[in-house]
């Protein structure tokens, strides 16, 4: 490929970075590497989805599938309904290659750190194109769902542990693979599902779905779960998009005109008589389909610590590569303070989330537990971080971080969205506080995890004793957010502690922990940031 010209007749272009080029996003990444050997994920499989991913083309896809936003297409020419949604060639490109790698099945292939492997392909799809995770994540999270009726598995179950990407419009049993979708949130009651209106009626072996769905992410999804008052009370049911020889009643009304996740899209759908599976048993629906709930959590605490490894990527090579006042950005003390402070919250991010991931792929009762208490505290804690770091790196490239050429718009857009999917804030804070009170081994685990680093960081020890002093039982409701800040917060240095270098472990428990600490990124103590920099990767592979 030949180089831009710079020489321009009023100008020559000068100070400005280079392309990034192709960007091998699991080589240039030690703390992902690092977090996944710890975790017992696949290297080599990673790896390829890595580079793959990383190449100039697949970012450019990524760009351009939220650039032209799917559209919903309601009838044909001669009046007849359709409800579809058609997107464009480079979102089929992403889901392909995504789907090709694993990422809704590698958890499910009975190879070692599966769900470790699947946690770090969020990661990685995060930072080229988020919109295409959300029908791949809530594959990945369905299978286990299914297991509480065997015989829809049997047929559902190999479509979506398939990695050939199949987008045709069929009945399942004639594709190749599948996805299924999520269909729970109505207008009157949003998180609390047991409010839900829509009304299922026995039909013969199945049932018929009649009401709304407030939310229906992914409406192109070969299949839905879904809840529904049965007689019997709220209820799972699997409602497929496609019938044999018929479309099922499930009804587009519009799309979601959304902030951002434009490539995917989210809808507002009605069941008019659509035919449905029961899953579980009736009156069993959240029993049934907390099991999607708990992996898809993973998922959102997963995908915004690939968002801030997105966004930091993008500040390094700019800073690296762009000069003020006779110096590097990168070498100005103050930008240094900055961009440490902002990766030191991605490090204790991407380790606790993959570290959670770890226990997925356990099957005992400690595992289990710390899984359901780990997943909700690393799904706050990353979320609540991710828009300020993605904001902060924005600022760094001044006004060219606020141009859709950077890609830093896109993530800021991004960033609010895994804070609110699966429980907004306040949702998980008091899943949180219920869990501990009605598990006490997930208690018990979870305290383990955090002595299990104690003495090896005063900072850490001050602060871990602290707080076992300010809580020594639950916060009352007020304080949840409050507990489980700190709670993540130790979790996190405690992985750091065991896992990371000396010096980033030590400076993230110092900064996070202990003494006064102002609320803005770079309030960290003026010292050598080198080793947390490092952990950006060479400039010159950025």
């Amino acid at each position: 490929m030949l180089p831009p010209r710079s020489d321009l007749p009023t100008h020559e272009v000068t100070n400005q970075p280079p392309a990034r080029g192709d960007a091998d996003l699991w080589a240039a990444d030690p703390v992902l590497r690092e977090a996944v050997a710890a975790a017992g994920g696949q290297a080599e499989r990673l790896a390829g989805y890595g580079a793959e991913m990383g190449r100039t083309e697949m970012r450019e896809a990524g760009r351009e599938a939220n650039r032209h936003p799917p559209e919903l297409v309601l009838f044909d020419a001669g009046g007849r309904r359709l409800d579809e949604v058609r997107f464009h060639p480079a979102y089929h490109q992403v889901m392909r290659v995504s789907t090709g790698a694993g990422y809704a099945a590698v958890a499910w292939e009975a190879a070692p750190g599966g769900h470790a492997t699947h946690a770090a392909m969020v990661y990685l799809a995060s930072q080229v194109e988020p919109g295409h995770c959300c029908p791949l994540t809530m594959t990945y999270a369905a299978t286990p769902a299914l297991a509480a009726a065997p015989e829809v598995a049997e047929l559902w179950r190999p479509k979506l542990v398939s990695r050939e990407y199949d987008p045709s419009i069929a009945p399942v049993a004639g594709k190749r693979s599948a996805t299924l979708g999520m269909a729970m949130t109505e207008k009157q009651g949003g998180s609390d599902v047991r409010a839900n209106a829509t009304r299922a009626v026995q039909d013969g072996a199945g049932w018929r779905l009649y009401g709304h769905k407030w939310f229906c992410s992914a409406p192109m999804s070969d299949g839905f779960l879904t809840l529904a008052q049965a007689p019997g009370g709220l209820t799972c049911f699997l409602a497929p998009r496609w019938l044999e020889g018929e479309r099922n009643g499930i009804r587009l009304m519009r799309l979601k005109d959304k902030l951002g996740n434009r490539s995917n899209a989210s809808s507002e759908i009605e069941y008019e008589g659509a035919f449905a599976l029961m899953l579980g048993e009736e009156g069993a629906g959240v029993r049934t389909i907390i099991e999607m709930v708990h992996h898809t959590r993973l998922d959102t605490a997963m995908a915004p610590a690939g968002l801030m490894r997105a966004a930091l990527a993008e500040a390094h090579h700019w800073v690296a590569h762009r000069t003020a006042f006779q110096r590097r950005l990168i070498d100005a003390p103050l930008m240094r303070a900055v961009l440490a402070d902002l990766a030191l919250d991605w490090q204790g991010c991407t380790a606790l989330g993959l570290h959670v991931a770890e226990r997925f792929d356990r099957d005992d009762p400690e595992s289990r537990a710390f899984a359901r208490i780990g997943v909700a505290l690393a799904k706050f804690i990353a979320n609540k971080l991710c828009p300020v770091v993605c904001v902060e790196a924005m600022e760094m490239l001044g006004g060219m971080g606020y141009v859709e050429d950077t890609g830093l718009p896109l993530l800021y857009r991004e960033a609010p969205l895994n804070g609110i999917w699966e429980g907004s804030g306040n949702v998980i804070c008091l899943d949180i506080l219920r869990t501990l009170a009605r598990e006490p081994l997930a208690g018990e685990v979870l305290r383990s995890e955090m002595t299990a680093a104690r003495g090896g960081c005063a900072a850490y020890d001050g602060a871990l004793a602290e707080h076992f002093a300010r809580w020594p039982a639950l916060p009352p409701e007020a304080e949840a957010r409050w507990f489980a800040e700190r709670t993540a917060l130790l979790l996190a240095a405690s992985i750091l502690l065991r896992h990371a270098p000396t010096p980033v472990a030590e400076a993230f428990a110092t900064t996070r922990l202990s003494g006064p600490r102002g609320r803005v990124a770079g309030a960290v103590p003026e010292g050598d940031v080198g080793p947390i920099l490092e952990r950006l990767g060479p400039a010159s592979q950025r």
